[in-house]
């Protein structure tokens, strides 16, 4: 779909790619991966027609649709929602007024006979079946389908899109990238203005209905979900791996050592030649062969090997005094804005050492109530600070608060203490402040710079409380590895607020959910609480709803949670019988719509492949709607045959 050949990039004669190849086929999902700097970015702007290479050449057909969503973009305020993400149809728009041009035409026409009409008809019928293939003008329900999932409500449709944040604008830039259906997707981290629930429904977008995805990400949960290959960027240069980044992460330690192993025989050959050189180079009788060893020498191709992953680097808070044994009780704790309820009714206890997580939809509180624990608004109820707490937090507020006059080596080398100030330049390197970096002024530096070294600065300070409002948001894989890792050892306790999920697997034993103005107590880490979330409302309360309706019994949360023990009891299997008939009735009706419909619209199409069918514009009207119709039904089986597998295995 799209080749890329002999790709070069330089940078102030720095070259940033040589030789690069590779090819974008269809239905591809490529996770583009390298370290920060290593060119991820400047490589999608070139596949996107964006940025110009140095030389090389990147071959696009002429019909492929190409579709970019940037880190950070220019966002307008002109629209409402719906208006907005409508934009992604006006091509749709378009071609149905070029269709209506043609048909006046040959409505108008007597020329029956000529070439021109036959071609005039020709392209009228080929544009008018890409048009119902398109959907039509029936985009509607697929626009709010999209919306819903990225974590939109119907209400906020109507809303002007000024009034949301850049995060949930930039979520509205990406449902009109989705709507579109181009053939290339690049994607240039997309979760990060993104809830757990919106990160989800896109994996299954991308995985499902893409054609080919290229995306840079540093969601490794993400990434594993949605890609099948991945292009990794190293040394200039691209390796292909046709595998998932898991995978990958394998095959890339193999192929270090490899070049490695094959680096330290070239050292010691240039080593061996180099001192044959050395000692006979003033002997007359040794001639021959030094200018032999010299040449020799000049013809061989240094050996690069790929940059040291600093990941490994340890690092530890400073000790701290020990806090009470409730750092954290919340006792009817509520918050509302004028006449909207944020939540209310939250009541629970943190106990000292824990690890817990704060997660929901955007909007729901979450960090909402972290600014009523840091005191900085008011709140009903009471809220308890334990006793000898002592508080760090990070927010992204937090990186506003550093001194800009100096520079980030010296932000970092005042706080350290004891012997971690012997691996400040390690520490900054595994947080992409290595080189040069670590000499920037702060007020030189970018948002996410500024939050990565406030990051860094929290972790060298002694608390026994850490509150982290989205602290993976700016951080590569390697610095979320450190900052997990760190996390893991701390004796604290801890509130992380994320949407990572591979970050926090592993990392909290308890999730605190958010929504509906309620805050719900989950035991257990990130995938127990999804895997709960998933059998409660995707499968069991409705398995439970519906043997509810049919025995009369009232579902109870315990009975979906747990597989009840030993054998069902007559009455049961009866009423569970009964279900399974009913759905089976709904699979095998829903066969017998599919079956209708289809021959209904096989006889349309026969009637628009001829000249008179394809310029009857009722006729295409019927077709539309019978293919929505047909999409429907197809729908409606799959949830019935859906229910029908989950009854059996009940």
């Amino acid at each position: 779909m799209i080749s890329v050949e002999n790709l070069e990039v330089e940078f102030a004669a720095r070259p940033l790619f040589q030789n690069v190849s590779y090819v974008i086929n269809n239905k591809d999902r490529i996770a583009l991966v390298g370290k920060n700097g290593a060119g991820k970015s400047t490589m999608l702007k070139i596949l996107a027609g964006l940025q110009l290479p140095t030389g090389g050449v990147v071959s696009v057909p002429k019909d492929t649709t190409i579709g970019y969503l940037p880190q950070v973009m220019v966002l307008s305020d002109e629209h409402t929602v719906i208006e907005e993400a409508e934009q992604a149809f006006a091509h749709i728009s378009e071609m149905q007024a070029r269709l209506e041009k043609m048909n006046n035409e040959m409505a108008e026409r007597t020329d029956y006979e000529s070439e021109s009409y036959a071609k005039l008809v020709e392209t009228f019928t080929h544009e008018q079946e890409r048009f119902q293939m398109m959907g039509g003008m029936n985009y509607r329900a697929e626009m709010e389908r999209t919306l819903i999932g990225l974590g939109f409500q119907r209400s906020d449709f109507d809303r002007p899109t000024s009034e949301f944040s850049g995060g949930w604008r930039m979520r509205i830039e990406l449902a009109k990238l989705l709507l579109r259906k181009p053939d290339v997707l690049l994607l240039d981290e997309p979760t990060n203005h993104l809830d757990i629930e919106s990160i989800q429904w896109l994996e299954n977008f991308l995985a499902t209905r893409a054609n080919a995805v290229v995306l840079v990400s540093h969601d490794r949960a993400f990434i594993n979900n949605v890609t099948t290959r991945t292009l990794e960027i190293s040394c200039g240069r691209i390796y292909d791996y046709k595998v998932k980044y898991d995978e990958y992460v394998q095959m890339r330690a193999e192929r270090r050592e490899q070049q490695l192993r094959a680096y330290e025989n070239q050292q010691k050959e240039i080593a061996e030649i180099n001192d044959f050189i050395e000692r006979f180079r003033y002997k007359a009788t040794k001639a021959v062969q030094v200018q032999s060893r010299i040449k020799q020498l000049e013809k061989i191709i240094p050996i690069e090997v790929d940059e040291v992953d600093n990941s490994s680097l340890h690092l530890k808070f400073p000790a701290a005094s020990r806090s009470g044994d409730y750092p954290l009780i919340c006792e009817d704790v509520a918050k509302a804005y004028g006449d909207h309820q944020v939540f209310s009714d939250v009541n629970f206890r943190i106990k000292r050492g824990e690890k817990v997580a704060f997660v929901g939809k955007n909007g729901e509180g979450k960090s909402t109530l972290v600014k009523c624990v840091m005191g900085e608004i008011p709140f009903d109820g009471h809220l308890t600070v334990g006793h000898n707490v002592q508080l760090g937090y990070f927010a992204q507020n937090q990186a506003q608060l550093l001194d800009g006059e100096i520079t980030v080596f010296d932000t970092i080398d005042r706080v350290a203490k004891g012997d971690i100030r012997t691996k400040i330049r390690d520490i900054l390197g595994a947080f992409m402040f290595g080189g040069e970096a670590s000499d920037k002024k702060v007020k030189v530096l970018s948002g996410g710079e500024r939050s990565r070294l406030a990051m860094i600065k929290l972790l060298l300070e002694p608390v026994n409380f850490l509150i982290l409002d989205e602290p993976t948001n700016h951080l590569d894989m390697r610095s979320k590895d450190v900052l997990k890792e760190a996390i893991k050892e701390f004796d604290g306790t801890v509130i992380v607020v994320s949407h990572d999920r591979e970050f926090l697997d592993g990392l909290v034993d308890k999730v605190y959910e958010f929504g509906g103005g309620k805050v719900r107590e989950h035991l257990g880490g990130i995938y127990d609480f999804l895997q709960h979330k998933n059998i409660d409302s995707l499968q069991q309360l409705e398995k439970n709803t519906t043997l509810a309706q049919a025995t009369g019994t009232a579902a109870t949360p315990s009975a979906s949670a747990q597989p009840s023990e030993g054998k069902l009891s007559y009455e049961e299997q009866k009423a569970q019988a009964k279900v399974l008939r009913k759905l089976e009735r709904a699979v095998e009706d829903a066969e017998k719509l599919i079956e209708k419909l289809e021959t209904e619209l096989a006889d349309i199409e026969a009637k628009m492949s001829t000249p008179e069918g394809a310029a009857d514009m009722q006729l295409c009207a019927q077709y539309g709607e019978l293919k929505n119709k047909v999409d429907a039904a197809v729908e409606q089986w799959e949830k019935a045959s859906e229910e029908l597998e989950e009854a059996k295995n009940a």
